[in-house]
C-alpha cells in the first residue's frame, strides 16, 4: 500500500481537452491528484466544484490540482464544461493510474460488493514524493482539507 514518504507512481494520461500530463511535468510543483468515482454524480460533483471555487487560494499556495477517474476523455470534457472546471481532469480509461495509486478497491454500497474507485487524494511535494494521502475525503470542503492538511507537513 502506497504511504507518505513513498515516491510518486509515475503516470501518462490525456485530460479532457486532449492535452497529455505527466508526472515529471509537475517537478517542481505541489500538486494534488484527486482520484474520484464517477462524473456527473452528486459527490463527485460537489467536490470538483470546491475545488473549482477554491481553485485560486490553492494556486496561490502553489498547489495545482489534478483531477483523475476511469470516465472517458468525452465524458470528463462534458462534465468539466458543464460544471465550468478550471483544472485538468485525466481519463484513466486502462485503469493504469488507479491502479498505480492503489484506489482500485473492492467497494460495498447497500449488500453489493464490486470493484471501483475509492475516493483518496494524493498530496505529492516538488521531488515527486507522497507528503500525505486523505482516504477520508470531506467532498464540500475538500479544497480546505488539502490545504490544512499540506500545511501539517
Amino acid at each position: 500500500m502506497l504511504q507518505a514518504g513513498d515516491k510518486a507512481p509515475d503516470f501518462k494520461a490525456i485530460d479532457q481537452y486532449g492535452q497529455e500530463h505527466q508526472l515529471k511535468d509537475y517537478k517542481g510543483k505541489k500538486l494534488a491528484i484527486y482520484f474520484y468515482p464517477k462524473d456527473n454524480t452528486p459527490t463527485c460533483t460537489t467536490q470538483a466544484c470546491n475545488l473549482r471555487d477554491n481553485f485560486n487560494t490553492l494556486k496561490d499556495k502553489g498547489i495545482t490540482i489534478l483531477g483523475v477517474s476511469i470516465d472517458a476523455t468525452k465524458s470528463h470534457q462534458k462534465f468539466s464544461d458543464k460544471f465550468q472546471l478550471n483544472f485538468p481532469i485525466l481519463a484513466d480509461e486502462d485503469h493504469h493510474m488507479v491502479d498505480a495509486y492503489q484506489v482500485w478497491q473492492l467497494k460495498k454500497f447497500m449488500g453489493r460488493e464490486y470493484m471501483g474507485t475509492v475516493r483518496t487524494t494524493f498530496l505529492i511535494n516538488e521531488k515527486g514524493i507522497i507528503e500525505h494521502i486523505i482516504d477520508k475525503v470531506k467532498s464540500k470542503d475538500h479544497a480546505q482539507q488539502i490545504l490544512d492538511t499540506w500545511a501539517l507537513n
